[in-house]
């Protein structure tokens, strides 16, 4: 008897403890969110996303060319890391050995632990310095590395989940290896890869110190994808950290639309991956 109420009181208090870290972190998200949404909202006007930035002390102006640098450079990134982290999961997945896998699922994680800062560096040093002049290309190159990793890791993960049954129904009646992984394994995991693919890119979308040795930042309209750009990122941390009340009330509004793209990239994500759960079911 003893031995049993001990039991329960342990389980009690564990999961007050646990109840009560649920509260802290939600409550700490939501303080976040409420009070950017708060500062954001009240600073949006249609300005922001058709003005151009204004020289500092004068008020107004907006961030239209932030808003596009920023999806310039993470649909360089899309276009670069998704095939590579794609192809590269197929491989180890469904090609691979032991050695040469193993070094690539290590380097991957790697460079995933890497600290943003580095590879914007590096981006720096094999783009920048040898065209001389920072550039939309650049940032998305850097952004790129970020994202590699990422659809590795996720194809490879869903990949590895589709039972095996499909694999060999599919070489019984006479597909080969190549058209088995297009026609079967692939379409089977393809909403899950899709979901890490969506995430990944909501993760690049919010860097900062890679862009600030890549693309470094420009007041006007980039003239081209040679060209420094502005980004929302890096805006944002050049007005937070700026004396200027205004660009403070800008810095807020940029804040929330960035938070948004993310908002929105991972209900994307949600409804890609619950339409594949519904149509698994059905």
């Amino acid at each position: 008897m003893d031995r049993r109420r001990r039991r329960n009181i342990v389980n009690n208090v564990m999961l007050g403890l646990t109840g009560v870290c649920t509260i802290i972190t939600v409550s700490s998200l939501f303080l976040v969110l409420s009070y950017l949404v708060y500062h954001g909202f009240s600073s949006l006007d249609w300005n922001f996303f058709t003005k151009l930035p204004l020289p500092p002390g004068e008020v107004g102006g907006g961030m239209a060319n932030a808003i596009v640098g920023s999806l310039t450079m993470v649909g360089i990134a899309t276009l670069i890391g998704i095939p590579i982290g794609f192809i590269g999961g197929i491989y180890l997945a469904e090609f691979g050995g032991k050695t040469f896998p193993f070094l690539v699922r290590y380097t991957a994680d790697l460079l995933n632990g890497v600290p943003s800062i580095v590879i914007g560096i590096f981006a720096w040093a094999i783009i920048v310095v040898p065209m001389k002049s920072f550039s939309v290309w650049a940032g998305g190159f850097a952004l790129s590395l970020m994202l590699i990793p990422i659809g590795l890791k996720s194809t490879e993960t869903f990949l590895r989940a589709v039972p095996n049954p499909l694999r060999e129904g599919a070489l019984a009646l006479g597909a080969s290896k190549t058209k088995a992984i297009t026609s079967v394994i692939v379409p089977a995991a393809l909403q899950g890869i899709a979901t890490g693919m969506i995430l990944g890119i909501a993760r690049i979308a919010g860097e900062t110190a890679p862009l600030l040795f890549t693309a470094l930042n420009n007041q006007f309209w980039a003239k081209g994808l040679k060209q420094p750009t502005a980004s929302l990122p890096v805006m944002i941390f050049s007005y937070a950290m700026s004396p200027y009340e205004d660009w403070h009330r800008q810095a807020w509004a940029a804040g929330l639309v960035l938070l948004t793209m993310v908002f929105l990239a991972n209900i994307a994500a949600r409804w890609v991956l619950s339409r594949g759960a519904s149509a698994q079911r059905g």
